[in-house]
């Protein structure tokens, strides 16, 4: 079955002649040039490379398209023109029957949907790749939404997983910079995102977490999740109505504040990373909606919380200073960072870094701040960063297309949006607060618990620690003995080995010696002697010398 879908995979990346986005300077090993020489047999299409990279995931199925919508993401990987093109993929796909969403949601909670629900709407009201949403009213009077795995799913996703990795892996190999780009990884990274996508209960987990984190902000609402009626392949959770983010006009015909709106929007995504290390990394307009009720104080309504992001403490703490030297445009401070956080490697010439940082960074900051995203530069930084062997940092490349997914987000609502008149103050209040009394007094808080546990055990552990120093210092007092004696072995074993190469010698030549007369050549009385001198040192160094 596999195989059968790996044959029709291969035939359709031929249709659509996908071997046009291999560099054409690069060359291809020998053994895979002959299956390259079949492909290009067959016609090229009309459209771009760029282009049927789009139409080949869309003929390849809700899978690939799901694949493909995640790749969209990885601006870091791709040229501008493959990243939109991606971008184009439709979350929407062909909904299954709703008979089988019945049986689903009866199987899972082990009720009729008659007894659980007073209504349930048989289309729904979205499908995608994994899930679609039916809405619904419960026994309680409260509008839901259910949202329903599809139904066998599983294998399939693992089917196209295996061919996935296979194709990656024989990409690595074909490719040159197949091995810089990680093609395995990337489809080891999808793996790990539509796998958690089909656990239902994780996504009501992050979604509980995220409502509990904004509850009583005003800023931000996350429906209420129904854990009675919530399993691995179904979720039920509050119904929202608002604007989708992306419907601008209806926000304008509601005369909604979208300056407010937009700026908004940034302070709730550095809350969310430096506060709260808790962020929504898939915040792109499907999943967002507005609440226009106050127009002049809107606020967001966030969904699909299946992909969450955090970050550790170092990694923020290396952030956080690398973004408010990029605002003061410090790019010395920007390249020693980078070395110090481990991003590039310990070897890296500072100076040189930083002189490659501000020929991309400089002509950035020439143009009107209406036009500069910040997005693209940390983007430009990363490509940059490659020519001194910069690593991909995972948890840094979700946390970049969650920024680029904002600002373009507020862009479209508000084109003037000045990421940086919100970001800096914040950024610098988080790095006073981080850093001042505050900080430490509330890192004591914290830790306090853990402290106070400990408390009654320190006298023991001051003991054992005292112990090991002592049982440290006779270790290394008996290690350094065993090595003095080491020594004077190895010395003895050589001066030994010394005198047996001499006996060795003395032995031949009191041998050639004695051989003399045999030879024909007349031997001295004096020769005699030598040789029975030095056949007795011989014997005596090698055979009797203890």
């Amino acid at each position: 079955m596999r195989f059968l879908r790996l044959v029709g995979i291969l035939l359709i990346v031929a249709r659509h002649r996908l071997d046009r986005l291999l560099p054409a300077d690069r060359p291809v090993p020998l053994r895979y040039r002959a299956l390259l020489v079949l492909v290009r047999l067959v016609p090229a299409p009309g459209t771009s490379p760029a282009a049927s990279l789009r139409l080949t995931f869309e003929s390849l199925g809700p899978i690939f398209i799901k694949f493909g919508q995640i790749l969209s993401t990885r601006r870091d990987l791709f040229d501008e023109e493959t990243a939109n093109e991606l971008q184009k993929l439709q979350d929407q796909v062909p909904p299954f029957p709703s008979h089988e969403a019945r049986r689903v949601i009866e199987s899972s909670l082990g009720e009729s949907v008659d007894r659980l629900f007073n209504q349930f709407d048989v289309d729904p009201l979205a499908s995608a790749s994994v899930a679609q949403v039916h809405a619904a009213v419960l026994t309680t009077g409260e509008e839901v939404v259910v949202k329903v795995i599809r139904p066998g799913i599983r294998p399939l996703i693992e089917r196209d997983l295996k061919v996935m990795y296979m194709m990656a892996s024989w990409l690595e190999r074909i490719w040159v910079d197949g091995r810089r780009l990680h093609p395995v990884d990337i489809v080891r990274d999808y793996e790990r995102t539509v796998l958690d996508e089909l656990d239902l209960q994780l996504e009501a987990a992050n979604t509980t977490q995220l409502r509990a984190n904004w509850q009583h902000s005003g800023k931000l609402y996350v429906p209420k999740v129904y854990w009675d009626y919530t399993r691995n392949n179904v979720m039920v959770m509050e119904r929202i109505y608002g604007l989708t983010a992306a419907d601008v006009a209806g926000m304008r015909a509601r005369n909604v504040n979208m300056k407010r709106l937009a700026h908004l929007g940034v302070e709730i995504f550095f809350t969310q990373v430096f506060e709260d290390n808790f962020f929504h990394a898939d915040m792109h307009p499907g999943n967002v909606f507005i609440d226009a009720t106050d127009p002049e104080n809107p606020t967001y309504i966030a969904l699909d919380c299946a992909i969450i992001g955090s970050l550790t403490e170092d990694d923020k703490n290396y952030l956080a200073r690398n973004l408010l030297a990029f605002f003061h445009r410090d790019y010395n401070e920007v390249a020693r960072l980078h070395v110090e956080s481990g991003w590039v490697p310990a070897d890296t010439d500072v100076h040189e870094f930083e002189s490659v940082i501000r020929s991309v960074c400089e002509p950035v900051f020439q143009k009107p701040i209406a036009e500069i995203s910040f997005g693209r530069v940390l983007l430009s930084l990363f490509q940059t960063a490659r020519r001194f062997n910069m690593e991909v940092q995972p948890q840094l490349v979700l946390l970049q297309k969650t920024l680029l997914n904002i600002e373009g987000m507020g862009r479209q609502i508000y084109p003037d949006l000045d990421l940086w008149e919100t970001a800096a103050p914040f950024m610098e209040r988080w790095m006073k607060e981080r850093m001042g009394v505050g900080g430490l007094f509330k890192r004591l808080r914290h830790n306090a618990p853990g402290l106070l546990e400990q408390l009654p055990e320190l006298p023991q552990l001051a003991i054992d620690a005292l112990h090991e120093i002592r049982a440290l210092g006779r270790n290394n007092r008996e290690q350094t003995l065993v090595l003095s004696q080491l020594r004077t072995e190895l010395q003895h074993q050589n001066r030994a080995r010394r005198l047996n190469r001499m006996g060795g010698v003395a032995l031949v030549a009191a041998l050639i010696a004695a051989l003399m007369p045999l030879t024909g050549v007349a031997a001295t009385h004096e020769a005699l002697l030598g040789s029975s001198l030095l056949g007795s040192l011989g014997v005596y160094w090698m055979f009797i010398r203890p």
